[in-house]
């Protein structure tokens, strides 16, 4: 047996650090494990991390309307706070997404309802995708105008005021002449 307190110490960390390198795997797995059974008896916490796809999520971006006040790439709305996962921190916590998704509720809704006529409503399998698809570089580096359909145009038309959204927001990124965004 080793009793040297360097080395296990050095092992502990090792071990850790694999722990956490397989994390995303594990999360994996905790997703398809049965709500019944011995482990759903348990008193500890009963938290199932949801999958999260960035593909999906930017499928759910352009039809909820997310598309219509926030942009990605210069494509959509100006409204509100651009997208861009290039911009973001690297690391995020989808916690603290959620939390400033709530924080910033009360104006989000009152702007749905004036877009769109009701509030934009999502379940947790569509919020984690969007998650995904906001905070990939990668998943975004293709988005365009290609991506939005005629339902997300007609949205990104909504109110402002005298003007159409692309003469109220002519002189942002992304609105060029007579409401063209540019190619990326």
């Amino acid at each position: 047996m080793i009793q040297n307190p360097a080395f296990m110490s050095r092992v502990s960390a090792l071990a850790a650090i694999v722990a956490v390198a397989c994390f995303p795997a594990n999360l994996a797995l905790a997703a398809h494990v049965p709500s019944t059974g011995p482990a759903a008896k348990s008193h500890g916490p009963k938290l199932v991390m949801p999958m999260m796809d960035p593909a999906n999520g930017k499928k759910v971006f352009v039809d909820k309307g997310c598309v219509a006040c926030h942009a990605i790439n210069g494509v959509g709305g100006h409204d509100a706070p651009a997208l861009d996962a290039h911009s973001m921190k690297e690391l995020m916590n989808p916690f603290d997404f959620a939390a400033k998704m709530w924080n910033h509720a009360p104006a989000m809704i009152a702007a749905q309802e004036g877009a769109f006529g009701e509030q934009v409503y999502f379940n947790g399998d569509e919020l984690a995708d969007i998650v995904a698809f906001i905070h990939n570089d990668a998943a975004q580096h293709g988005f365009s105008e290609r991506d939005l359909t005629a339902k997300a145009r007609k949205m990104m038309q909504h109110e402002h005021g005298q003007k159409s959204a692309p003469k109220a927001h002519a002189k942002e990124i992304g609105h060029h002449g007579k409401g063209q965004m540019p190619r990326h």
